[in-house]
């Protein structure tokens, strides 16, 4: 997968936009919550518990609002 843009984080954090990070094929284990920072490798998202959770940012990242893709 390739990685999200720097224009696309910034897009979601200034706008507020709830994101879903597709980690694996399983529902269960996406993350979803609002862009706080990044870098290079990484990006950092603040869950609805008010946890932080740093991921990769190979990882798939999208609009919560937005159909999960199906993963096999």
């Amino acid at each position: 997968m390739a990685t999200i843009t720097d224009e696309q984080l910034d897009a979601y954090r200034v706008e507020g936009i709830k994101v879903r990070v597709v980690r694996d094929a399983d529902p269960a284990n996406d993350v979803r919550g609002l862009i706080v920072a990044w870098d290079d490798e990484s990006v950092i998202v603040r869950r609805p518990n008010r946890k932080v959770v740093k991921l990769s940012r190979s990882y798939l990242i999208q609009p919560a609002d937005e159909k999960r893709p199906e993963l096999v």
